[in-house]
């Protein structure tokens, strides 16, 4: 059967967040560098169909190209390790320590951050004709965003701080279940379905997510919006980082273990470092 049941699910959650810890820094920062620049290119690609179709919703049903690409070639996003690796953690998986834990959760912010960064300044040239001319209106339109989602939040204070906060918790709730619903099933359709609804869900409701801001918010500065690079660490980033990982482990990777972990034998999992090729297995 293709259906993968919620036990062995988190069992494969365990499994996958233990082999990410094991990682080699060169895969680990590759993989990373992978993910954060497709998704940058689907977030692109979803602000240009709002934009020139003037409907958000078409942006937001096709953004999830990008994430489907990306978990189906093993590359890796900071909102998903923050869900798998704690898992293991969790699990006593012999050798996922907090240093291990907090390495990976770098190496990934590293790499995301420099994938993410390259397609904003490929971008930018591509909406600016090589910087020799205005933006066009998509390109005016990332810049709206960065403001928004900076100063916007700015203006509300500690109000703004939490509004910020608690939409990069639902950000991640909805990620995260994509993330789990990359190992739900077996065949390749069927996670193709069950990763595209949360993440639709999410782009379209406007939650913060850390990784596509590592595309908007330089973008913006690059095509001229009007914030600084303090605001973007301060009044969405960091926010955004700590939202993330407070909603992915809590409401998706806690709460299935909770659930069905245990009654799934993910506890006292063998003490075997996991296989390099067991992402490869989990098609994760």
């Amino acid at each position: 059967m293709s259906y993968v049941k919620p036990a062995d699910l988190v069992t494969a959650m365990v499994d996958a967040g233990r082999s990410k810890v094991f990682l080699t820094t060169r895969e680990t920062l590759v993989r990373a560098f992978m993910g954060g620049a497709i998704l940058a290119l689907a977030a692109a690609f979803a602000v240009t169909v709002s934009v020139r179709t003037e409907n958000p919703l078409a942006g937001a049903i096709l953004f999830p190209v990008g994430f489907i690409l990306l978990y189906l070639m093993g590359f890796d996003l900071l909102t998903g390790v923050f869900t798998l690796v704690p898992l293991a953690w969790l699990d006593r998986a012999p050798g996922v320590t907090w240093p291990a834990m907090l390495r990976n959760w770098g190496l990934v912010f590293v790499g995301n951050f420099a994938g993410a960064f390259l397609v904003a300044v490929l971008m930018a040239i591509y909406f600016t004709f090589g910087f020799s001319s205005e933006p066009d209106a998509v390109g005016q339109a990332i810049g709206t965003i960065g403001e928004g989602r900076t100063v916007g939040y700015a203006d509300h204070g500690a109000a703004g701080m939490l509004t910020l906060f608690v939409r990069g918790v639902l950000c991640n709730w909805m990620v995260s279940t994509g993330v789990a619903a990359a190992m739900i099933s077996k065949s390749v359709m069927g996670k193709v379905i069950t990763m595209w609804m949360p993440i639709m869900l999410f782009f379209y409701m406007g939650f913060e997510h850390s990784i596509v801001n590592m595309f908007l918010f330089p973008s913006g500065l690059l095509l001229g919006a009007d914030f600084t690079v303090s605001d973007y660490l301060l009044w969405n980033e960091i926010p955004t980082v700590v939202g993330n990982l407070v909603g992915g482990f809590t409401f998706v990777g806690l709460t299935l273990y909770l659930a069905h972990g245990r009654r799934g034998g993910t506890a006292g999992a063998p003490s075997a470092p996991a296989s390099p090729d067991l992402e490869k297995e989990l098609v994760h």
